[in-house]
């Protein structure tokens, strides 16, 4: 009978030791890059559930796009004030200055309320600007009714140009006594290179400026 060499025996076990690692090291790689993608699409996913929860809560602090029409027999409550202050969050891509009128003010519930905001094209060629609003805490949203806001469409400044951009709001009477304060902010985007681009296109443009922003915030 044949022997069998030891050294051989054990350089095929090492061998068959390393086939089976390097097979778990496929399945365990395979299994981390599937992981990885589901992880990541469920990242997306999250985004429109998190809106649709959030709308449904009211939670989510944005206000409609839509105006409202002005309320004729609407009688203010006189009995509360709440205090609205207006922020308004510039954009250092964008060659805009831009500020509210008034910082603050005391408004009853069922006021309308007529305001403005400010804004300065530092540049020497026409820029279009997109506001887009939102108001905290978020549960009040649903409650600030804008009659007319320059959000509701593009502004197009020429260069070296200001303007005064309305506002007219009020609150709804039956908000919750609770809230005593709500703060009204804009975001300005540039949306210049985008206003003859597909709306997709735009909407990908203003994603890219904001993320740019809270990039940019300390």
């Amino acid at each position: 009978m044949e022997s069998r060499d030891p050294k051989q025996g054990s350089q095929e076990s090492l061998n068959d030791q390393d086939n089976l690692g390097k097979k778990a090291n496929r399945k365990l790689t395979l299994k981390l890059v599937a992981a990885t993608i589901a992880m990541f699409g469920f990242g997306f996913a999250l985004v429109p559930i998190y809106d649709i929860m959030c709308d449904a809560l009211g939670i989510n602090g944005k206000t409609s796009s839509v105006a409202v029409e002005q309320p004729i027999a609407l009688e203010p409550d006189t009995s509360r004030s709440i205090r609205v202050e207006f922020i308004a969050h510039p954009n250092p891509h964008m060659s805009w200055d831009f500020s509210p009128k008034v910082a603050s003010m005391d408004v009853h519930p069922g006021e309308v309320i007529q305001t403005a905001y400010w804004a300065f094209n530092r540049a020497e060629r026409t820029i279009i600007g997109q506001a887009v609003p939102s108001v905290s805490p978020g549960l009040g949203a649903s409650y600030f009714n804008k009659v007319e806001c320059f959000c509701f469409n593009k502004q197009p400044l020429e260069g070296q140009s200001h303007a005064e951009m309305p506002l007219i709001f009020y609150i709804e009477r039956d908000i919750p006594e609770s809230i005593h304060t709500l703060t009204l902010s804009y975001t300005l985007y540039d949306i210049t290179d985008t206003v003859a681009k597909p709306d997709a296109t735009a909407q990908v443009q203003m994603v890219t400026q904001s993320n740019q922003l809270q990039g940019a915030t300390p």
